[in-house]
């Protein structure tokens, strides 16, 4: 009676710990696609003109298609958020705010940029006729 009731318990214990462990693993995976994983990402934006250079602090969250970016009162970044998808080595941002016409559009994080990804660094960028406008982040 007592070797049943501490296999019980042994059983008992081996399978709470295999479920905390199961649980602990899962809440700690981030999905990864195309080599970016999702999550919240802290750095510099930069806007490189053929004049001058302004950078800014600024952290874009990726989750579940979505994207949010945070922006700054000079616009370096202005910010943004909406949808987002990665294709053909592009990640593609969907703005969905409203803005004002009193500045450069380009400060927004939308459109098609080309990035590099590795490890907990993620580079985001695109070059236009005007400037070249750089995200260099880094998952928290």
């Amino acid at each position: 009676m007592r070797l049943l009731k501490n296999l019980r318990f042994l059983t008992n214990l081996i399978v709470t710990s295999l479920c905390f462990s199961l649980l602990l693993s899962l809440s700690s995976c981030r999905k990864i696609t195309n080599g970016v994983e999702t999550g919240v990402y802290i750095g510099t934006f930069t806007v490189n003109y053929p004049d001058t250079s302004i950078s800014g602090l600024t952290t874009i969250e990726l989750k579940r298609k979505e994207f949010n970016c945070s922006g700054n009162i000079n616009r370096v970044p202005a910010g943004g958020r909406g949808h987002y998808e990665i294709k053909k080595g592009k990640i593609i941002f969907n703005d969905e705010n409203m803005w004002t016409a009193d500045f450069d559009w380009n400060l927004i994080l939308n459109g098609e940029y080309d990035y590099n990804s590795k490890g907990e660094k993620l580079k985001i960028w695109k070059t236009n006729s005007i400037a070249t406008y750089t995200y260099e982040l880094e998952i928290k």
